[in-house]
This record gives C-alpha cells, structure tokens and sequence, in this order.
C-alpha cells in the first residue's frame, strides 16, 4: 500500500520512518529549496544532497518514475521535488499524509486519496481531510480525530529541563544565514552559533545544537533558525523525536482503522 507524505520536515520524517517500519511504501513530496531546522532527522536533506538517512531508513532524491518504481522495491524512500503533487495522478497513492505543517488550511483536501490524514492545526476532520492527528504536547498527543479540529498553535516548544521558549533560535534581521556552529555540537551559553546580516545569533544556554538551517539560507527577521537542547546528549541529534514517534503512530491508527482500507490490510 502506498502513501504519500507531504513535506520532509523532521516531524514529517518521524511519521516517514514509522510507518517505513510498519511494512508501507511512501513517497515524500517537498519544495524546491525546503527549510529545515533538523536537518540531521529530515528527508528534506536529500533535495539538497541527493541521498540522506533518517535512523537507517535511507531517502534518495528522484526525479521519475522509473526511478521511484526502483527505489520502492528496494526498501528506499523516493523524495520527489513536487510541491503542487503533479505525481498525484500517476503514483495513485491509497492515503495521503499532509505533514507541512503549514498551519493554516489546505490548497486540496478529502479528494486526494482514500484517506487523507492532516498534521495539526489548519485541518477540519470531515472537512479538508478524513482524518486529522494532535500535534500539541499534552495528554491528547497522537490521538486521531475523526470529527473535528486539533488544538489551535500554541507557538510554545515543548519544555525540557526547564526551558520552553529560550530553547528556540530566531533570525535577529533579515538576510543571509552564515554558520559558526554544526548540529550536534556542545555549545556554551552566549557563544556564537550563527550570523545573519552580521548580527550574532547566540546560544541561550549550555547544551547541544539540536538544529540549524542550512548555512547560506536567506531569512527573514523573527524567523525560526535552529534550537538547543539543554541535555548533554549530542547523540540525540540523529534520532526521531519523541513527538515524532507519538504522531507517527497517530498515522498508523488512523490507516489501520480506516474501513475503506482494512480490506486491503487484513485477510
């Protein structure tokens, strides 16, 4: 059964990789120059450099689809540059997942697919898609709506050891992103991790650079540029998230328990 997931974010790619696992082919549609903040967890990364891998599971940038036909059979997920889904009417995927997480509603809904499953805010279960999926940290995380909307966008990052918002890392002006740190690196408080328009983005406090766009990304000011992680884990750079995991399995309920799908799942 084939699936289509809209955007190659890191929260995207969480879903990717668990329902990879699950025994589903998937194909991964992005923009021609994506931003991305985990880069070292996020599909996205393959626009850029052909190939990249998220916690073994590798994904290649293609172009036809041949090509994707190949990489299918051989366990690899296809990332096709292809924004307005123009591969929609020949790949014909059964479900179709919107992981933009655009926040605001859809240029297309329920008509896309057997089953159309939205991200978060911006999605109407019944509406815009048959089913949407909780992104919001809390009780209801990775619960599957079926007959309405998800919490609205708190714009707050999850708290960890203590920092919520500090956690995150935004553009001082607009301009040109140029680095002075890698993700995954151990950074001090006040140390300089990035500069844009020669304006010093700083580290908040100790930890370990999470994430960073990519160096030479052109930015508008306030914009979200990286974040820090206080836990001296460098390590969890390259894993997917617990948020991730948690709305990958919302995604999974979903399919499982779509009754226009379940015949082709069970026998």
């Amino acid at each position: 059964m084939l699936i289509l997931i809209r955007g190659g974010g890191d929260l995207a790619s969480g879903v990717a990789v668990r329902l990879h696992r699950a025994g589903f082919q998937i194909v991964i549609t992005e923009l021609p120059q994506p931003r991305v903040v985990r880069r070292t967890v996020s599909f996205a990364e393959a626009v850029f450099v052909g190939q990249t891998e998220v916690e073994g599971v590798v994904g290649e940038l293609l172009s036809d689809l041949d090509q994707v036909k190949r990489a299918l059979k051989s366990g690899i997920i296809p990332v096709l540059i292809d924004p307005d889904l123009e591969i929609l009417e020949t790949l014909q995927p059964e479900i179709v997942v919107d992981a933009r997480m655009r926040k605001k509603p859809p240029e297309r809904g329920k008509e896309l697919a057997t089953l159309v499953v939205g991200l978060g805010p911006g999605f109407i279960a019944g509406e815009n898609c048959h089913a949407v999926i909780e992104t919001n940290r809390g009780h209801d995380l990775g619960r599957v709506l079926w007959n309405s909307a998800p919490q609205a966008d708190t714009g707050i990052p999850g708290e960890v050891k203590g920092f919520g918002v500090e956690r995150v890392l935004h553009a001082p002006a607009a301009g040109e992103l140029v680095s002075a740190a890698s993700i995954g690196d151990r950074v001090k408080k006040g140390e300089v991790i990035a500069l844009v328009d020669g304006k010093a983005v700083q580290a908040p406090f100790d930890g370990v650079l999470r994430g960073l766009l990519r160096p030479g990304s052109v930015v508008d000011e306030g914009m979200k540029i990286g974040d820090v992680d206080p836990r001296d884990e460098p390590a969890m750079v390259n894993l997917v998230s617990d948020k991730s995991r948690a709305i990958g399995g919302g995604v999974l309920e979903a399919i499982l328990s779509c009754p226009d799908l379940r015949s082709g799942l069970w026998i």
